[in-house]
């Protein structure tokens, strides 16, 4: 028996669930009543029930789904694994990502395929089955985080700039696909925001770029979050392969 069979909650899955973009997404999701597939990189029950007690998750809300993106075969096989739990998956919002900064002259290869792999490439692994899932439902929500570097391009993130570009142009043509099945597929593009990953740039740099930013601040995974849950709702279902700028005007600037 699948698990829906038990629940009348929709499922979602949520790649990066734990990292700080995720963890508002989850916390959105799970507050509008949704069960949740999260992944995460490797199996780690303490980490998780962590994750819980400090976020006020209750963790029969989730399904914790470690997946190696690196190790393509065996990841897309414990994610059809996962998916084939559940009657339906209503929505995938793919919020996985790194950086590995440096200038394009002294990057390495390593530092180029380690961004491009886990914020490109991993796009293949994870959204195929599901939107092959979501094809015989003739329903399915789909959004991928981008990045105003995506947009416009950022010194030193050649590598990142080129990937969140990526999932922008793979997500337009992904929503022409979707669309004959009622499937949406969009964008989310952030700027700046509040994160761990985010929280390791010096303070001086962090002054110039707030400088750049019309709102003088960064955004709150929150608001990122906020973006998602209007993508996924019943409110925009007439909304495919539009990528949604969240920056407090930066782009602009």
């Amino acid at each position: 028996m699948s698990q829906s069979n038990t629940s009348d909650k929709k499922v979602a899955m949520v790649t990066g669930a734990l990292g700080g973009i995720g963890t508002a997404i989850c916390d959105k999701l799970v507050a509008k009543g949704y069960h949740v597939i999260a992944t995460l990189s490797n199996d780690d029950p303490e980490r998780t029930k962590k994750w819980c007690d400090d976020n006020g998750f209750d963790q029969n809300n989730f399904e914790f789904l470690a997946v190696d993106l690196s190790d393509h075969e065996t990841a897309m096989a414990a994610i059809q694994k996962t998916l084939d739990k559940y009657d339906n998956v209503y929505a995938l919002i793919n919020s996985a990502g790194i950086t590995r900064d440096s200038s394009f002259k002294k990057m390495s290869y390593t530092q180029w395929k380690q961004v491009i792999d886990t914020n490109l490439t991993s796009l293949y692994t994870i959204v195929h089955p599901v939107f092959s899932k979501m094809l015989q439902q003739k329903t399915g929500r789909i959004v991928n985080i981008s990045s105003i570097n995506g947009l416009r391009g950022q010194y030193g993130q050649t590598n990142y700039s080129a990937a969140k570009a990526g999932i922008i142009g793979f997500t337009k043509a992904l929503a022409y696909e979707g669309a004959p099945s009622s499937i949406t597929a969009n964008v989310v593009a952030p700027g700046y925001t509040h994160t761990p990953m985010v929280e390791t740039v010096p303070e001086h740099i962090m002054d110039k770029i707030k400088e750049t930013i019309p709102m003088n601040r960064l955004a709150s995974a929150n608001e990122i979050a906020a973006a998602c849950m209007y993508l996924i709702s019943d409110e925009a279902i007439f909304v495919t392969g539009e990528t949604i700028s969240v920056n407090g005007g930066q782009y602009m600037s």
